[in-house]
């Protein structure tokens, strides 16, 4: 994919319908292939600008997703080509078993299911699944769930991964495993989190957002060595 943006967003702006301003007119470049975290305080917009992102939420301005606009034309191609994983996995885990679930984006999509459950196959193994198949979702620990539910966005072999808190409520030992598995994913990588060792250990360049606005963008080492800005934000070097 070379030097190409992945993301780009101009002047992006959402109100919800009581007033609440979440997006003051965000600016933002992903390149592809780039791992970026998402961090600010509580409200500061971070879900609402995924929401956008993927097309679940519709502001004012511009978002181009791997070179297409992204508009309701562009929106189901596009959604096929990002993979939004929520931070509850339960809201992505609803069929009987797990290979269902992780099956389901492309039998959906209107793939034979050979090729469905070829790809639900390698998106289990992936994530460190492998022979989970038959297992009910209910009946996983929550770090298998959280797995499971990046496993249902790559079977749809997406360029763009979108996650909201992946690490929230994990064990030490399965948020580790997490870790280990979105550094071995090529995707670009957009990620929400309050997890500041998590960016530290995973995440090259940090976007802070906060009241809706980018307040600081640049090298993770660089804005995690300025405890004035972290702490003006509501936030904490790890």
């Amino acid at each position: 994919m070379g030097d190409m943006t992945a993301i780009r967003i101009r002047n992006l702006r959402f109100a919800y319908p009581d007033g609440l301003e979440a997006l003051r007119g965000i600016d933002l470049d992903v390149a592809a292939g780039e791992k970026v975290a998402l961090v600010g305080p509580n409200g500061a917009g971070k879900s609402t600008l995924m929401l956008l992102l993927t097309g679940l939420l519709h502001g004012q301005g511009e978002i181009v997703v791997l070179g297409e606009p992204l508009d309701e034309r562009s929106l189901k191609r596009l959604r096929g080509r990002m993979g939004l994983v929520f931070q509850n996995p339960d809201d992505q885990l609803f069929s009987p078993t797990v290979l269902e679930d992780v099956a389901y984006g492309p039998l959906y999509a209107g793939l034979a299911e050979e090729e469905a459950a070829r790809r639900a196959a390698r998106a289990l193994q992936q994530v460190g699944l492998d022979g989970f198949g038959e297992r009910l979702s209910h009946h996983l620990s929550l770090g298998e769930k959280k797995r499971a539910a990046i496993a249902t966005v790559l079977s749809m072999e997406p360029d763009v991964l979108v996650l909201d808190e992946p690490s929230a409520g994990l064990d030490p030992r399965a948020r580790r495993q997490l870790i280990e598995l979105l550094r071995q994913l090529p995707q670009t990588m957009l990620v929400a989190t309050h997890d500041m060792r998590m960016v530290a250990d995973l995440l090259p360049r940090m976007v802070i957002l906060d009241q809706g606005r980018v307040v600081a963008d640049g090298p993770t080492a660089q804005l995690m060595a300025d405890e004035r800005l972290l702490e003006a934000h509501g936030l904490e070097r790890p």
